[in-house]
């Protein structure tokens, strides 16, 4: 694939896990990155930690939940760098409470950053990839909700599978203007907070993937590097699990 050289990427919630591994992929690959995060630390701390010179990324406090924010987030990769190419629309939250429990507030809390988020993200980036006749935005989603169920997940499962609907909605918008929209859907991935699982539940997730091993973010990261890539100009509004065969099995051995 062609070096992502020239290009500039916005990465929401790239201070760790998933989007750190996108944003590690994509900063190697040649583009300059936005490390957009909720912690204006750790945002700055990877955007040091990614460009040695300082010249290639840029760190910034966000929410994605609030459209002021987004807006300053594209102004300032346009005012660093003049232009967007790739937007990875990552930033999300999975609390863990069963059906019973959730209250029409958790419902609302996961929504807005998970759905209203990635939307915001997209408002914000697509005038100047429109402007430029070209763009890439991926969204991270997940197996949980867009393919498969897990008991305690249901809000967040309902997250995720609406953002596979507003992406699919979304590439029909945009489609002929030279930017295409689609997502990513990880499995199991080692993000902060894995070792807490504990050795039993590790284990269990474990023997649900075939490939034998829990994903890495980077392996995320190769994924949205892919859609980003213009080799890949010829597909939008579609998905790409990335779960080491998790949803292959057809029953439980």
């Amino acid at each position: 694939m062609q070096s992502l050289d020239g290009q500039v990427a916005i990465v929401t919630g790239a201070a760790s896990g998933i989007g750190l591994g996108i944003a590690t992929v994509l900063r190697a690959e040649g583009a300059a990155v936005v490390v957009a995060d909720l912690d204006p630390d750790r945002a700055d701390a990877v955007a040091a930690a990614l460009s040695a010179d300082g010249g290639h990324t840029l760190g910034i406090a966000v929410d994605v939940r609030d459209p002021g924010d987004m807006a300053r987030m594209a102004d300032a990769a346009l005012s660093r760098w003049g232009r967007v190419d790739i937007l990875a629309a990552n930033a999300g939250i999975y609390p863990q409470i069963p059906l019973r429990d959730i209250r029409a507030a958790d419902l609302d809390s996961v929504m807005a950053v998970n759905v209203r988020g990635a939307m915001l993200a997209m408002q914000a980036c697509l005038p100047p990839m429109l402007s430029q006749a070209y763009g890439r935005i991926v969204l991270t989603s997940s197996i949980t909700g867009a393919v498969v169920g897990q008991p305690g997940y249901a809000h967040y499962g309902a997250t995720k599978a609406a953002m596979v609907g507003l992406m699919r909605s979304a590439a029909l918008e945009v489609a002929g203007s030279g930017i295409t929209i689609n997502a990513v859907l990880p499995g199991n991935i080692r993000t902060p907070g894995f070792e807490d699982l504990g050795p039993d539940h590790r284990r269990r997730m474990l023997d649900a993937i075939p490939l034998g091993r829990v994903g890495e973010p980077e392996d995320v990261g190769w994924a949205v590097r892919f859609l980003a890539s213009r080799e890949a100009s010829y597909i939008t509004g579609q998905t790409l699990i990335v779960d080491g065969g998790q949803v292959l099995p057809e029953g439980v051995g």
